[in-house]
Formats: structure tokens, C-alpha cells, sequence
């Protein structure tokens, strides 16, 4: 399977294409779940199914936030999305593009909502930001990776422009842990608040289930 294209979405004159809020804001993570509900009122189709693509890695502080928001989504046993990329099970760069491509197989038409940690300027640090489009994961470490997600969150968690590698290996995980809860919290509070009650759990592909029976093969994804 060909890597699959996400284009970039212009935004109507009405609507804002990005919404960011500070992670110490009061109310952070109530403001942040009415606005992903809106971006799903606005962008998603509820035929779809719908995946939240955690990136990063558990070996570096500040680029762990992505794996502890998919491990905080996962423990909260939703049946409104899947969830890829936990701390147990982490997507990052090694294996981004392959995970990606399992998404593809094992749901129809999956509607990716990839959520990351970058870095930015220091009167940023703290800010999360929802914005509309494909996120370009490795930019702020000087990696070129292929774009991914329909709609992207980032959480900006340190100062970017130098030594990034060791800036995230530094960076407070006190800080990581405060955005990793707004930010869990509030996609699953959005979710909540947007998918209608009787909202059935996502089914799979069946046309790779059913392959994958005939051959005696296992489909290949992750949890």
C-alpha cells in the first residue's frame, strides 16, 4: 500500500483554521474539548472511523507527550476511537510510516487525528494548538517524515532552534504531564460531547479481515 495523502484543508472565512490554548489557562481542558468538538462538528464525518495517532517516544522527556496522552486515551477505554501510539507501544519515527500504512489496512477510510510534541518560541512553551491539515512530525529535530493525520495537536514543550535533541532530553516533565492530562482530557471530553450516544464502536475493515482468513494470515496492526 502507497502512503496516503493528506492534503492540506483551506479554511472557510468563518472558521478558524487553528485554536490554541496555554496549558495553565483555568479551565484549560474544558476550552480545549469545546473546541475539538467543534473541529469534529466542522471536518469529521461520523461514517468514518476515527484514530488518534499519539507520536513520539518514552526515551526523551519532552517527546513523550504524544505516548502518555495515547496511554491516558487507552486506560480510559473508549469505544469512540482507536488509539495508536501509547508508552507501552510508541509511534515515532522508526516506525511512523508503517503504522500509518496498518491504519490504512485495517480501518476504511479512517479519519487520523495525530497529536504531537513540538518545539517553538519561549513565549510559547505551554501552548497546545489544534489546527486543521496533516501534522509534519521530525521538524523541529531536523527530520524529514512523510505528513500524516487529518487534523493535527500539537504541545509546545521547550525552545526550539538549537540542540534540539538535547533541548527535549531537558525539558521539565512536570510540564509534559500538565499538557498530557489537558490534552488527553479534552479529546476525550470533545469526543463526548460531539458522537451521539447510541455512536457503535468502530468497526474494522472487513475486507481485510476477510483476506487475512482465507490466506491464514494475521492482519498486521498494533493496538
Amino acid at each position: 500500500m502507497k502512503w496516503p495523502l493528506f492534503p492540506k484543508i483551506p479554511a472557510e472565512k468563518n472558521f478558524s483554521a487553528s485554536y490554541r490554548v496555554h496549558v495553565h489557562q483555568p479551565e484549560a481542558r474544558e476550552l480545549f474539548g469545546h473546541q475539538f468538538k467543534e473541529f469534529l462538528k466542522r471536518e469529521y464525518p461520523l461514517e468514518r472511523p476515527l484514530v488518534i495517532l499519539c507520536i513520539g517516544t518514552d526515551r526523551s522527556t519532552g517527546d513523550s507527550l504524544g505516548p502518555l496522552i495515547g496511554s491516558k486515551l487507552q486506560a480510559a477505554g473508549s469505544t469512540l476511537f482507536q488509539v495508536y501510539g501509547t508508552l507501552e507501544k510508541p509511534v515515532h519515527a522508526v516506525n511512523l510510516e508503517e503504522t500509518t500504512v496498518q491504519i490504512h489496512r485495517r480501518f476504511h477510510r479512517p479519519y487520523i487525528v495525530a497529536v504531537d510534541a513540538c518545539l517553538g518560541k519561549a513565549e510559547s512553551i505551554g501552548y497546545i494548538t489544534i489546527k486543521l491539515g496533516p501534522l509534519q512530525p521530525g521538524t523541529g529535530v531536523n527530520k524529514s517524515l512523510p505528513a500524516v493525520g487529518n487534523l493535527h495537536v500539537v504541545g509546545v514543550v521547550n525552545v526550539g532552534g538549537f540542540m534540539e535533541y538535547l533541548v527535549l532530553q531537558n525539558t521539565r516533565l512536570n510540564l509534559v504531564m500538565q499538557m498530557a492530562e489537558v490534552i488527553s482530557d479534552g479529546l476525550l471530553q470533545g469526543c463526548q460531547m460531539f458522537f451521539p450516544e447510541n455512536r457503535p464502536a468502530i468497526i474494522e475493515n472487513t475486507r481485510e479481515s476477510t483476506r487475512a482468513h482465507e490466506t491464514g494470515l494475521t492482519p498486521v496492526f498494533s493496538e
